[in-house]
């Protein structure tokens, strides 16, 4: 690359929140860097480029698709579906990625410690370490419970909603915050950002904060219903479009298990380098339920046991 040249960074997962969040961010510095944006199909790839983007088909699960869409690109931003294929793909793509000679990743992983025993955590750790083994320059990205969680796995039903990690307190970090991380980083580069761990923890509430955050919010009173960790396989299979495929969903099982006998207490910290990396606050619960207010008006006349017809 020289000097009057723009770095070309590849972002995958646009079409999903983090990923979508992140492009909302570059597009605010067209000088810096030249975007590069992926689709798993064809169709998909001509719609972006009609409007105006550079876009390139990228598969995951076919490594044949990885050249074409490396080709010159300087910086990647990587995530990945929530299934055991993680560990494929990263692998794949990480190789593909120092042939195309990639000089900065930045990985979208969790916010676990190295020594936990949760599966799903387990193959994010896996991937980073690889990531770091390729001699590739890299930047892992750790965000706790998404905010965005909320109305999908604690959906308000009759002025009640479902805690399914008992009384403790879990951080909370909103997707627009992650996004905004992650284009600082790879605006800013590797010469900056490289080999670090930045962690994304802006606030901890467990089921009364919450509850407390909604009521006023709402303007009528919410209150929280502790369930067991086994109840939430039967609202991951009443929650519509989101697929999880069985061996995440045990992975999640298995970490509201630990993190309500004590084995995951780290997730319930603060631990925050947003305002470090960006200069500005993260969104607190309250100024995200404000904003997502009606997301979080879905009271219905049925159990929240029971699937929402008017949006299944």
């Amino acid at each position: 690359m020289t000097s009057f040249q723009k770095p070309t960074v590849l972002v995958l997962g646009v079409s999903g929140q983090i990923g979508g969040f992140v492009l909302e961010h570059l597009d605010k510095y067209p000088e810096a860097l030249n975007v590069r944006i992926t689709a798993r199909r064809p169709e998909q790839v001509a719609a972006l480029q009609q409007q105006g983007r550079e876009a390139a088909l990228l598969d995951l699960d076919n490594p044949t698709t990885f050249a074409a869409a490396l080709h010159g690109v300087e910086r990647v931003f990587l995530l990945t579906g929530y299934t055991v294929a993680m560990l494929t793909q990263s692998k794949t793509f990480v190789d593909a990625a120092r042939k195309a000679r990639v000089q900065h990743i930045v990985h979208l992983g969790v916010f676990g410690r190295w020594d936990c025993t949760d599966p799903h955590i387990g193959w994010h750790q896996l991937v980073e370490t690889y990531i770091e083994a390729s001699g590739i320059s890299w930047t892992h990205i750790h965000p706790n419970m998404f905010m965005e969680q909320i109305p999908k796995f604690m959906r308000i039903r009759n002025d009640r909603f479902p805690i399914f990690w008992g009384p403790g307190r879990m951080g909370w970090i909103a997707a627009q915050d992650v996004g905004s991380v992650v284009a600082t980083v790879l605006r800013e580069g590797p010469a900056k950002h490289g080999g670090q761990n930045y962690w994304l923890s802006a606030e901890i509430a467990g089921g009364e904060e919450l509850a407390t955050i909604f009521s006023e919010v709402l303007g009528r009173p919410i209150r929280c219903d502790y369930k067991k960790p086994e109840d939430f396989a039967a609202t991951m299979e009443l929650t519509g479009d989101y697929s999880v495929e069985p061996w995440y969903a045990a992975g999640a099982l298995e970490f509201l298990k630990q993190f309500s006998d004590g084995r995951m207490g780290d997730f319930g910290t603060v631990r925050d380098d947003t305002p470090y990396l960006t200069g500005e606050k993260p969104r607190s619960l309250r100024q995200w339920a404000q904003d997502h207010r009606l997301l979080l008006c879905l009271s219905i006349s049925t159990d929240y046991g029971l699937p929402d017809q008017a949006n299944a």
